[in-house]
């Protein structure tokens, strides 16, 4: 997946949504000139080292373990943009996505991947992602599918917006003690359609954490 090994960032942050899914179309046609929301979000500095573990190289691409259990399948149907930024902030969304699930997996908001791939903002959604997961004791299993992927950078440079959809009709809690699925019924529910802005690392080769998130629930334009 990525290339470069890196010291692994911790932060704090402010507020999201809960139990996160996703969706997004295309449709939504922004000019290039507008100005992106959190753009002058900064990054804080990591404090802390990853562990090394026996996860394959291409399941640590920044030197952090990002394997997820054979039954969480997060699926990224989207094409990279030409321009080798939006290329790499694309890349480390979909790894704070699956840094997140780790979390779930793993029952823990303090995992070296989400220190890596989150800051302010970006790392405040995913702790609440993950602790609601861990309250209602369950995981998650499945497959869960973003698509319909757009990218828009900041003038600056710093900062690129990743829109996506997400189906999550396929996706489904788990209770961790009896194992059993929670299955609903499908619906609009099901979709979601985010934006994350991702921010340049200020000392990573090539990284970039998440530090805002803003989602759009029952997303007609991911149906």
């Amino acid at each position: 997946m990525k290339r470069r090994p890196l010291p692994v960032a911790t932060a704090l942050a402010a507020a999201a949504a809960l139990l996160l899914t996703a969706c997004g179309s295309g449709d939504d046609k922004s000019s290039d000139n507008d100005a992106i929301a959190g753009a002058d979000q900064g990054t804080e500095t990591p404090k802390e080292s990853a562990e090394p573990s026996a996860a394959p190289a291409e399941d640590k691409p920044d030197g952090v373990d990002l394997s997820l259990p054979a039954d969480m399948n997060l699926v990224f149907d989207w094409d990279k943009p030409k321009d080798k930024n939006e290329a790499a902030a694309m890349d480390d969304a979909a790894n704070y996505l699956r840094a997140i699930y780790r979390g779930v997996d793993k029952r823990t908001t303090k995992d070296a991947a989400l220190a890596a791939y989150a800051t302010g903002d970006g790392l405040k959604y995913a702790r609440t992602q993950i602790e609601a997961r861990l309250e209602g004791d369950w995981t998650a299993t499945g497959t869960r599918r973003h698509y319909q992927a757009t990218t828009r950078s900041a003038s600056n440079g710093n900062s690129v917006e990743i829109a996506f959809c997400v189906d999550s009709s396929k996706f489904y809690s788990k209770e961790v003690k009896t194992g059993k699925i929670l299955k609903g019924t499908p619906s609009i529910t099901d979709f979601d359609y985010f934006k994350i802005i991702m921010a340049r690392f200020p000392t990573g080769e090539g990284l970039w954490q998440a530090s805002k998130v803003y989602v759009e629930g029952e997303a007609a334009r991911c149906q």
